[in-house]
């Protein structure tokens, strides 16, 4: 795993995750530059949709497994943990 694509809290809900197979992270995938045919396919294998072709960030719900494929591959520039976000009064 190359942990500085990874964000400090994507790091330690690694840790704590029990199952490495269940895709339960919700992250983000910063790409260097919009996704090739070899990236392209990548990411639809794990479950990303596309919606341009030169989209350069994508959401995803993965695997600690996929991240850590994720963190190998030479496009990618960053992996980062989404957070929930809460409704204001």
């Amino acid at each position: 795993m190359n942990y500085r694509k990874l964000d400090t809290r994507l790091a330690a809900a690694l840790d704590e995750m029990q199952n490495p197979e269940e895709p339960a992270l919700a992250v983000f995938i910063h790409m260097a530059q919009a996704p090739d045919s070899t990236a392209a396919t990548f990411l639809k294998d794990i479950g990303v949709k596309l919606t341009s072709p030169r989209q350069q960030i994508v959401t995803a719900r993965v695997s600690p497994r996929e991240v850590e494929e994720l963190s190998k591959q030479p496009w990618v520039r960053a992996v980062k943990l989404s957070q929930k976000l809460r409704m204001l009064k």
